[in-house]
This record gives C-alpha cells, structure tokens and sequence, in this order.
C-alpha cells in the first residue's frame, strides 16, 4: 500500500489537500472521486515534507485580465459557463489561480451563480468585478459585462503602472544615496581620518571635523539607530492600519505638494471609470457609488463619496453633494451635472475619465522629468559635501609644503 498526496476542491467548492492510501495511482483516484473530490493532482508522495509558501493576495491583474476577456469570448460562443471554467481551469498557467477557477466551476455545477461564487474569494475578485457579474447575469449581458471589466481592469492595471513607474526612480536613487552615505561614513571617512592622524596633521578644518564626528557617531550609534528605525516603521504601519491614522494619511497625501494633485488626478479617473461602468452595466446609481467608495483607494475620497451617496438617497442628485466635498474639480462637477441633465451619465463619466487619464499621464511624465535633475542635485551635493570636508586636509598639507620650500 503506498501513499498518494493530492489537491483539488470538495464537492462544497473548498480547496483542499491531503494525503490517502491505495496500491496504485488509478485506485487513489477512484478513492477520491467515491469522496467526492475533483481532484486537480495525484502523484506518489516519497514521505518528504512538501513546503509551500501562502500568496500574499490575490492574482496578478494580467492573469485576471486574459481570464476575463477569455471568458466572455466563451460565453459569447454560446458555451456553457461550466464547461468554459472547466477549460480555463485546465488550461491556466498559475497553480493558484487554477484552484480558484476550479473552485468557481465547482460551486456553479452545483447551482450557484456566477457572482455568488467569486464572492467565495474576495482576494481575488474584489466588489466591483462581483457587482458587473451579478448585473450581467441578472441582465443577460454576462459576455458584454465581462468585456467591459477586462477593459477597465486594463485601463486600471496602465494606471497603476504609470504611477508606480514614476515612483520606482526616486525610491531606488534615494536608497542607493543612503547606501553611498552608509559606505562613506563607515569605511571611506575613518580610513581617511586615520591618514590624518598619522601623519601628525595640525588641526583639521571645521568641515573636516564635522564629518569625522558624524562618521564616529554613525559607527557607535548604528545598532541604536536601526532600532530606532525598525520601531518608527512598526509604529508607522499600526498608525496607518487604524481608522484615524489611515484617513489623517491619505490627507496629507492629498495636500502634498505635487503628489498630492497627482493622487486626486488618478482618484478622480479611478472613480469617475469605476461609477461610469457600472451605470452603463445597469447598477442601480446607490449600490454604485457604494462599490466606488470602497474602490476609492484613498479614505478622504472614500468619504466623499459616501456622503454624496447619502445625500442621493434622500432624494438630491449627484453633482451637488460632489461640489459640497470640495474633493471633485469644479469641471469634474460640473460635467457630472450635464451627464445626469442629459441622461447620458455613462457616456460623460467616461469622457471625464479619459481626460483625467491623459492629465495623469501628463503629470507623471512631468514629476518624472523634475525628479531625475532634482535627485541629481541632492546625491552630487551629499558626496560633494563629503569629499570636500576629506580633501581640505589634503589641501592644506599641500600649502604647507610649498609654503616651506
């Protein structure tokens, strides 16, 4: 009798794992079809321990995008949806994502909805791709709804890595500088100051000084800092965790200067994109800006939107309550008025979020260009700095020399 490890989803859609006993592969299989698992692997276990990390979140948003557009062209073809999550299920590259898709399938063969069963994983499906399925599937729109996620999802996705693009320059330019810095105060500065002293130099110019003293106070207090460092990061993260630290953040963030026109540009096409979907998609305008909100990505605008939400509720329109925030542009506003006078909401909704899309596509090109000079001029200066304060020393000797001849 030998051991078989397993994977693959119970008759309840949940992902499972295990190990059962049979003489050979073919019995171990039936054992676990008569259990009522669909099993995803079967292989013999040679009694090693088989490690595997847990993912941190959810799928990468390409994945999610090529499994969308694939779906909806399934659909499309007059395909029964569990035979499409059945052949994207086997065909699906990420192991992860493949236990998902075949949890799905599981759970709508046993007559679940669409919506219903990507609700099973939030990590993965967030509210918004939930509330479009359950609209296309109460409307019979499923493929056009499924399209039109992938589409916004790749519009997301282009904004999302515009603006970390942007972020990633002055991130890795101020690490190495702190790296530069590190390795001058350290190595670099005691060397040097140690030539000095050997030599019976007279005394140091006070540049000089000053930076040998920062170099033997970066040395004898560098444990005492880095936990200083660690501590500031842990206290930093819980702040930023907790209601008021998150919104006091996200409000600094917004009033920075820059940045924070930069995060109102993509906060602005983020939910003017988000809302113009789902009211094209046939979501009721209250149950959308619910799921706006909570997509919102910055909790000042989250806000925002919330009260506008209340504020329709009771019976006002959208661009009044908009204007009341003073979060929104005046034109934003003011477009919005003119979508819901009009009745074409949609349609100005996503105007306004290709313009808001282009702007920040403008502003972090812009930020871009005014970072690169900007981070120049601060690492050239820091070593400038250093090298001078080592080389008046050297100078000075020098004089002296030519002095005595």
């Amino acid at each position: 009798m030998a051991k078989f490890a397993w994977e693959g989803t119970t008759k309840e859609g949940q992902f499972k794992k295990g190990v059962v006993d049979a003489p050979n592969q073919a019995e171990a299989e039936a054992r676990l079809r008569a259990m009522q698992i669909q099993y995803t692997k079967v292989k013999k276990s040679m009694g090693a321990i088989e490690i595997t990390l847990p993912r941190l979140g959810g799928v990468k948003t390409k994945t999610l995008v090529v499994f969308t557009r694939q779906l909806a062209t399934m659909i499309d073809a007059g395909l029964p949806l569990v035979q499409c999550l059945d052949i994207l299920g086997a065909q699906e590259p990420d192991r992860e994502f493949q236990k998902v898709v075949l949890g799905i399938k599981a759970q709508v063969e046993q007559g679940s909805t669409l919506a219903d069963a990507l609700k099973k994983y939030p990590k993965v499906f967030d509210t918004l791709f939930v509330s479009l399925v359950q609209a296309g599937e109460v409307g019979g729109i499923l493929d056009t709804i499924l399209n039109r996620l992938a589409q916004y999802t790749e519009k997301s996705m282009k904004l999302a890595q515009k603006v970390k693009g942007a972020l990633k320059y002055p991130a890795f330019v101020l690490i190495a500088a702190g790296a530069i810095m590190a390795l001058l105060l350290g190595k670099v500065i005691p060397a040097m100051a140690g030539i000095f002293k050997g030599v019976g130099s007279r005394e140091l110019p006070a540049l000089t000084r000053f930076v040998v003293m920062l170099s033997e106070n970066f040395i004898h207090y560098l444990p005492l800092v880095s936990l200083i460092v660690v501590g500031l990061v842990v206290a930093f993260v819980m702040f930023k965790r907790s209601p008021y630290g998150h919104r006091m953040l996200d409000l600094i963030l917004l009033k920075t200067p820059v940045i924070g026109t930069l995060v109102q540009k993509s906060a602005i096409a983020r939910f003017t994109r988000t809302l113009g979907t789902l009211v094209s998609s046939g979501v009721p305008i209250l149950d959308g800006l619910d799921v706006t909100a909570r997509s919102a990505g910055n909790k000042v605008i989250e806000d925002g939107i919330l009260y506008t939400r209340a504020k329709v509720a009771e019976g006002k329109n959208i661009a009044g309550p908009l204007d009341e925030t003073k979060i929104f542009p005046k034109m934003v506003v003011q477009m919005i008025a003119v979508g819901e006078s009009t009745g074409a909401m949609d349609v100005m909704l996503t105007k306004i979020a290709d313009f808001y899309d282009d702007e920040v596509d403008a502003s972090v090109d812009a930020l871009t260009s005014l970072i690169e000079p900007m981070m120049m001029i601060v690492i050239g200066g820091m070593v400038g700095f250093v090298l001078i304060a080592m080389y008046m020393p050297i100078f000075s000797m020098a004089d002296n020399l030519s002095g005595q001849k």
